[in-house]
């Protein structure tokens, strides 16, 4: 861990504080859904939830706007207002930031809850040793990571200036240079636009990898990697096993109607 120029003391006496025993915003009425546990985007911890409700956007904005307010701490109100809206607390002693983005969805005003630790950071894994395949052309990309009881979770989005297909071949070449191995590919169209699903394991760990052609030389990527600490391997490894032999028994009914 890697912390701003603040003394040991004060770390040890805060940081249990931020990350341990302080709750995410709630607007009342609500029910707020956890998103994962503690999460790491960007090597910095995270905790959010979400929620909806029939009151207007503004309504929800101007609650957290004055709840944090009276409560003496600097917010700050982006957005419309009617569409969108970020508000923002800052809680300075503490070394916290909480904040409400709110959208506006037909009927309904959508809140997601964050809390974010303005003290620690991680720093990421070394090049060549992280958990995903970093590929060429790259114009946008983002990661996200969770740990539970069960074990850990990864997840990275990419935006790449390239063919779909050229991409899949790096893809595939670069995860079994590494010790993957590919157990499962399909593919089709969702809205005219061709896409792929590949998924590849090594030991405990699974990445499973989406592909999404948004034009023809630009291509979106979604990589999730789930490992377990458990003996027993992937926490979800029952699940797998079904998925694999029912795509299996697919293949081969297939197979003997061709002609």
């Amino acid at each position: 861990m890697r912390v701003s120029s603040l003394p040991l003391l004060v770390l040890l006496l805060w940081a249990p504080l931020s990350r341990a025993e302080q709750e995410l915003a709630v607007y009342p009425g609500t029910v707020h859904t956890r998103i994962g546990n503690d999460l790491l985007i960007d090597g910095q911890y995270h905790r959010m939830a979400y929620f909806t409700t029939k009151d207007s956007l503004e309504k929800v904005a101007k609650y957290f706007q004055g709840y944090w307010r009276k409560q003496g701490y600097p917010v700050v109100v982006e957005g419309d207002l009617k569409s969108e809206a970020v508000v923002s607390a800052f809680y300075t002693r503490e070394g916290l930031q909480r904040a409400v983005v709110l959208r506006a969805e037909r009927d309904r005003t959508v809140g997601f809850t964050v809390l974010k630790d303005l003290w620690l950071y991680e720093k990421p894994p070394d090049a060549g040793k992280g958990r995903f395949i970093q590929i060429e052309g790259s114009i946008f990309s983002a990661d996200v990571g969770s740990r539970d009881e069960a074990g850990s979770t990864q997840h990275r989005t990419q935006v790449v200036e390239r063919g779909l297909d050229v991409v899949r071949q790096e893809l595939v070449s670069k995860m079994t240079a590494t010790g993957y191995k590919p157990v499962r590919e399909s593919g089709g169209k969702l809205d005219g636009q061709r896409n792929l699903v590949l998924e590849f394991t090594r030991g405990a760990e699974q990445v499973l990898t989406t592909l999404v052609e948004l034009a023809p030389s630009q291509v979106a990527v979604s990589q999730s990697w789930v490992g377990t600490d458990r003996p027993d391997g992937m926490p979800n490894a029952d699940a797998v096993r079904q998925a694999r032999e029912a795509h299996a028994r697919e293949v081969q009914q297939r197979r003997e109607k061709k002609p």
